[in-house]
């Protein structure tokens, strides 16, 4: 019998779920909607405010990692780690917790990656830079296409590094939403 997840070192993580970048797949929609459904129902007595698909599954054209990311924003007086225990004991993974965010995995296996993976990110209402990138992506597609760019030029270099492919995409991202919440400075 092999280790558990929790017993794994990051290094063997990381091995066990390389980055992959693979064609948009119109199916992603459809897992979202099914997610948030689901996350709809079991977050029910919580003080949701919005749950939003997210990251580069959300955005038509472009190459992504065939993992759907989920924004849920919840009100500012609910208590943030009541909601997290409810999404633990519907089988997410909590992976990371700082001040007001906690992530969670859905789909990583002792084994690898299950047929639907999901990232969902737990956050109090406002804190939601992404649908401000998400929206610029999908109005520029010319931007979409340098960010499709980037992330193949740090694909292989940082195939087994989920970490230093993330940080190298930062100054991108930062730039891009900025500008993105000065042109919907109110959207959301």
């Amino acid at each position: 019998m092999g280790k558990k997840l929790s017993e794994m070192t990051l290094e063997e993580l990381w091995t066990l779920f390389p980055i992959r970048l693979t064609e948009h797949n119109a199916e992603w929609k459809d897992q979202y909607a099914e997610m948030a459904i689901f996350l709809e129902n079991k977050l029910s007595s919580c003080k949701v405010i919005r749950i939003s698909h997210i990251g580069s599954t959300a955005i038509n054209g472009i190459l992504a990692k065939p993992i759907v990311d989920i924004l849920v924003e919840i009100a500012t007086d609910e208590d943030i780690r009541a909601v997290a225990e409810i999404i633990t004991s519907s089988g997410f993974i909590k992976m990371s917790e700082s001040k007001g965010r906690i992530s969670f995995n859905y789909g990583y296996t002792e084994s690898g990656f299950a047929e639907k993976v999901y990232h969902l990110h737990l956050r109090y209402v406002g804190d939601n830079e992404e649908l401000y990138f998400r929206d610029y992506l999908i109005d520029n597609p010319e931007i979409a296409k340098e960010y499709q760019q980037l992330k193949l030029n740090l694909w292989h270099q940082y195939e087994h590094n989920r970490d230093a492919y993330t940080e190298a995409k930062t100054e991108f991202i930062k730039k891009h939403t900025m500008d993105a919440r000065k042109q919907y400075e109110k959207r959301y």
